[in-house]
């Protein structure tokens, strides 16, 4: 079977030019039902029943993982099965009996307005370090980009004059992005100091934010950074790796921004995913009510 997985992801990134980020996922997903059937004595892909299939859920299940992640797990199978039967290797799919279980519509964690400008200002421009962090915190909330956009930024991606740049989004989409005065000030001030400080005698290419090394910055370094601002500002609210991305959408349309000019900022393929972001001021409004009102 670990043969089978081999082409397989090889044509996933050949063929579908997915992102690191969602091949990394199958591969995990896939390597470890592999690991589960060899555990339950199976090795060949033909050997695959829907019994095997529905024991790995359970396990899983059992495991704790939630139902994003058990979403996810049955479409790598799905999609993985699908294959061999395209190839000839099988000639029936065993997972296509898998159903996804029902995901709780959570509304997603953002920031204050408050807490977002405590946290942006919390960088001591002083240091390299902090004129650099305070630049990446900067751009991530006026662009609104992902943290792996974020740090596979090059300096030719950066056009500072005119205020954008160029993303190359997930696979091989690439938007641009503007941003604002502010991430154009921090960026600015990064470039001939920051940026030439880190740079040390390293040749890092042509990377936009480096870390402490002259390399390349990682998406773990620049989260293990924006915790401990977090921490340093107050901020009390639950951080995750998606939290300014959030408030960035939330904040905007709070503000009145067209629905379809976040969608395209952010770069969701699907309007749905947007428009949940619209229902975070109704929210927001209920719970004021609900503590302000003195009949509520």
């Amino acid at each position: 079977m670990r043969a089978h997985l081999t082409h397989y992801l090889r044509a996933l990134k050949d063929d579908r030019r997915l992102s690191d980020n969602t091949l990394s996922a199958y591969e995990r997903d896939l390597l470890s039902f592999a690991a589960f059937a060899e555990e339950n004595g199976i090795r060949e892909a033909e050997s695959v029943q829907r019994q095997l299939l529905a024991r790995y859920l359970q396990t899983l299940k059992e495991q704790g993982k939630k139902p994003a992640t058990l979403s996810r797990h049955i479409v790598s199978l799905r999609s993985f099965f699908q294959y061999l039967v395209m190839e000839g290797v099988i000639a029936n799919n065993p997972s296509l009996f898998m159903i996804a279980p029902k995901q709780e519509k959570r509304l997603p964690s953002v920031l204050t307005k408050e807490a977002t400008a405590a946290l942006l200002d919390s960088p001591d421009t002083s240091a390299s370090s902090g004129v650099r962090d305070k630049a990446m915190l900067e751009l991530l909330y006026a662009t609104g980009i992902r943290v792996s956009e974020l740090v596979a930024l090059n300096v030719e991606h950066v056009h500072l004059s005119l205020g954008y740049i160029q993303c190359a989004g997930n696979g091989t989409n690439e938007r641009i992005v503007p941003f604002g005065k502010m991430a154009a000030e921090a960026l600015s001030h990064y470039f001939p100091s920051g940026r030439n400080e880190l740079l040390s005698q390293r040749d890092s290419g042509s990377a936009l934010f480096l870390n402490h090394l002259g390399t390349r910055m990682t998406r773990q370094g620049f989260w293990k950074i924006v915790k401990k601002y977090a921490k340093e500002a107050g901020v009390e609210e639950a951080i995750t790796p998606h939290t300014l991305r959030h408030s960035v959408a939330a904040h905007m349309l709070e503000n009145g921004a067209d629905i379809r000019s976040v969608q395209e900022l952010l770069g969701h393929a699907d309007l749905s995913t947007t428009l949940k972001y619209a229902q975070l001021p109704k929210q927001r409004l209920k719970e004021v009510y609900s503590s302000a009102h003195p009949r509520a």
